[in-house]
């Protein structure tokens, strides 16, 4: 229906970068700068009111699974009340409650705010992907993705090391002030964007009275998990592993893999359009694996650097492919769910691997995590052929 569709657009009209595609993707960025600032400094503020490990691990976990419980929620919110009135009350929510962390003077004030910041994560980036969705040729879904995640992505690798440098630097209450500012800036810009009103299906489909996710996304989506989970163990554990193994340059390891996420941008999507996810997924699983593996051996700088490399060009390639795949079968009606089923086993793995490779680093020390983690990436090759193999038999 869609290359139906597509063909009979005038021409030009699968131009990725219109104006409202750029400013989509200079909010994404913002929205996850501000975000990820706070990723390596949120446990330094507990820490600083008098938290333990245990209660750093459950203020830290309990943002992922309170944006994972209302991303159904926010997707089907997005089909009935419009993507602008999701986008901007989950940035506010986000604004409001990041803003405010540096005047909590208890550890439950904060985990309550924890909560209301995962609600507010929940919506505003269900809502951000559905957007970018809705602008982005179906012709160019994979290519133009690629590009929207780039700006995710690149808040990812910059927003850590800028996080713990400013917290050195400034107090935490400025530090935070500081990341709801930049909260504030994705709530302007998006003020300005054109949104595309949701679309009832055509054909009348049985109500659901439990309706948490879109079938046709939940393959891809569940190959997703196992790849976050391993970044729950490289954002969370790496910079105290590194320490602890005598390597300095953790600070590079964030600059080399943004670069190599940049280089994957070149040609990730093009791929997708032209060759689908056969050809991306199993190469770019090997290429975390690798790395995974090179963490957890870890003997020098040179060792980290690469495994930067090969993470970056493996994740750089396989997410935006994988959220393209979520939502490409999925009804007109229903791309909003796909984004949310995509993003909670997103958020999923990212605080399962936190909280999980807590308990694993406490207890046999950091090597095992990245061990661990190329074992969950092997487990994911094995699935995605199983599901290869499913799909093929389905079409017999």
């Amino acid at each position: 229906m869609d290359k139906a569709i597509v063909t009979q657009r005038p021409q030009g009209s699968d131009k990725i970068w219109t104006r409202d595609f750029v400013i989509i993707c200079i909010a994404n960025f913002f929205i996850f700068l501000g975000f990820q600032m706070t990723l390596p400094t949120i446990p330094l503020f507990v820490e600083y009111l008098g938290g333990n490990d245990q209660l750093i691990g459950i203020v830290v976990g309990i943002f992922t699974f309170s944006a994972l419980i209302v991303r159904p929620f926010a997707g089907q919110i997005l089909e009935t009340k419009g993507r602008k009135f999701v986008f901007l009350i989950g940035l506010s929510l986000f604004v409001v409650t990041v803003g405010a962390f540096g005047f909590m003077v208890s550890i439950f004030m904060l985990f309550a705010l924890r909560v209301a910041q995962g609600i507010g994560w929940g919506f505003s980036t269900t809502a951000s992907g559905t957007i970018a969705t809705d602008i982005i040729p179906a012709s160019r879904r994979g290519e133009g993705m690629g590009f929207y995640g780039l700006s995710g992505n690149l808040a990812l690798a910059i927003g850590p090391s800028l996080g713990l440098v400013l917290a050195g630097k400034l107090s935490f209450q400025t530090l935070f002030l500081l990341c709801g500012t930049l909260g504030l800036g994705a709530v302007f810009l998006a003020s300005f964007i054109h949104y595309k009103k949701g679309e009832k299906s055509a054909v009348k489909t049985t109500t659901r009275k439990l309706d948490i996710y879109e079938k046709t996304a939940l393959q891809p989506s569940i190959l997703l998990f196992f790849i976050t989970v391993t970044f729950g163990g490289i954002a969370t554990f790496l910079p105290l592993y590194s320490i602890k193994q005598g390597v300095t340059g953790i600070q590079w390891y964030f600059l080399i893999y943004a670069m190599a996420l940049l280089f994957t941008r070149l040609y990730a999507g093009r791929l997708y359009d032209t060759n689908g996810h056969k050809f991306i997924y199993i190469p770019s699983a090997m290429c975390i694996f690798i790395a995974m593996l090179l963490l957890a051996w870890l003997p020098n700088n040179i060792v980290l650097y690469t495994a930067a490399i090969f993470y970056g060009l493996g994740f750089g390639t396989v997410q935006p492919a994988l959220q393209a795949w979520s939502i490409e079968k999925a009804e007109r009606n229903r791309k909003g769910m796909a984004n949310a089923t995509f993003f909670s086993f997103f958020d999923l793995g990212v605080g399962i691997g936190a909280i999980t490779f807590g308990q694993i680093g406490y207890l046999f020390g950091y090597r095992i995590i990245y061990l661990t983690s190329a074992l969950s990436i092997f487990i994911s090759m094995i699935i995605y052929l199983y599901f290869l193999k499913k799909n093929e038999q389905s079409l017999v």
